[in-house]
């Protein structure tokens, strides 16, 4: 069996949407994490207050064509609002947050500054600048202090040949590397309607997905940021394009169960488990393009993709 891809393009799926989590004051300047926050633009700034539970609340704000500058990331919107009170900062309209590599887009968003959690809603779009990876979702919550990152209402990720997506996605990270830390996505959730399918590089005519379903499914990656297993529960599903030695089409696959687990050596498929309920197929080569024997889930959204 070929192997299936390790996603390495999540990692950059992450980063991407931690940018958003950038906070956001009103003031010209603001000393963070060794670099200033800097207002580069905006067309009107102004305070007051603004009653909320029937107390009134400070409130500073710049409004029109809104820009703020912090190291490579550079976020524009129409208005940015500091409730100090509320311990919150709101943007809306056209946000879009971009750096050397990322760009991001939303309609709305809060930033809490105490919990360093951030939430973007309204056509949350992202893509890597080099066209590598695109996601979008309804809504995006980033916990800093947690390195998790949540994806919400029919979120769906698209790498090169590679498509996840599912009612909610999470994506954790950590930090590796000893003296030279880094980031490293370690864990990548899918809960309900998950789907993780991979363009079969093998084939190019016909066009062949390898396929992956269930109610939720874990991905584990290592700190080389290859995946090191799959587990899928919850009318778990695969359908798996097999080729020998000579990478000649030997048929295809099809498992069900309760749980799939798939185990991966430096990011290479070496094992497959199926457990409770299991039933299997082997289809003939006759069967390669036949989308009948495709998974129930398995749409391929190319279409959806948001640039």
């Amino acid at each position: 069996m070929r192997k299936v891809s390790s996603l390495p393009l999540l990692t950059a799926f992450l980063l991407l949407f931690m940018a958003a989590s950038v906070p956001v004051p009103v003031h010209n300047t603001l000393q963070a994490e060794q670099k200033k926050i800097i207002l580069l633009n905006a067309d009107t700034i102004e305070g007051g207050e603004t009653a909320t539970g029937g107390t009134p609340q400070p409130f500073r704000s710049v409004i029109g064509n809104v820009r703020f500058q912090h190291g490579t990331v550079t976020l524009t919107c129409d208005r940015a609002t500091d409730y100090e009170a509320e311990k919150k900062i709101t943007l809306s309209g056209n946000i879009v947050i971009t750096d050397n590599e990322v760009e991001v887009y939303a309609e709305n968003g809060v930033y809490y500054p105490d919990t360093e959690q951030a939430e973007l809603t309204g056509n949350v779009r992202g893509r890597m600048l080099d066209g590598s990876l695109m996601a979008k979702a309804s809504k995006a919550v980033i916990e800093k202090k947690n390195n998790r990152l949540w994806l919400y209402d029919d979120a769906i990720a698209w790498g090169k040949n590679e498509q996840l997506s599912g009612d909610i996605i999470m994506v954790h990270v950590k930090e590796s590397g000893g003296a030279k830390k880094k980031q490293t996505i370690d864990e990548v959730q899918a809960h309900r309607n998950a789907l993780l399918a991979a363009r079969d590089t093998l084939s190019t005519n016909p066009v062949l997905y390898n396929q992956m379903s269930g109610a939720k499914m874990v991905i584990t990656m290592n700190d080389n940021a290859k995946i090191s297993g799959v587990t899928v529960t919850g009318q778990a599903e695969s359908l798996f394009h097999l080729y020998n030695e000579k990478n000649e089409p030997s048929g295809i696959n099809y498992s069900s169960g309760k749980v799939i687990r798939m185990f991966f050596i430096d990011g290479k498929l070496d094992r497959v488990k199926v457990t409770e309920n299991v039933e299997g197929k082997q289809y003939p080569d006759s069967y390669r393009g036949n989308s009948k024997i495709n998974l129930r889930k398995f749409v391929w959204r190319e279409r959806e993709k948001p640039f």
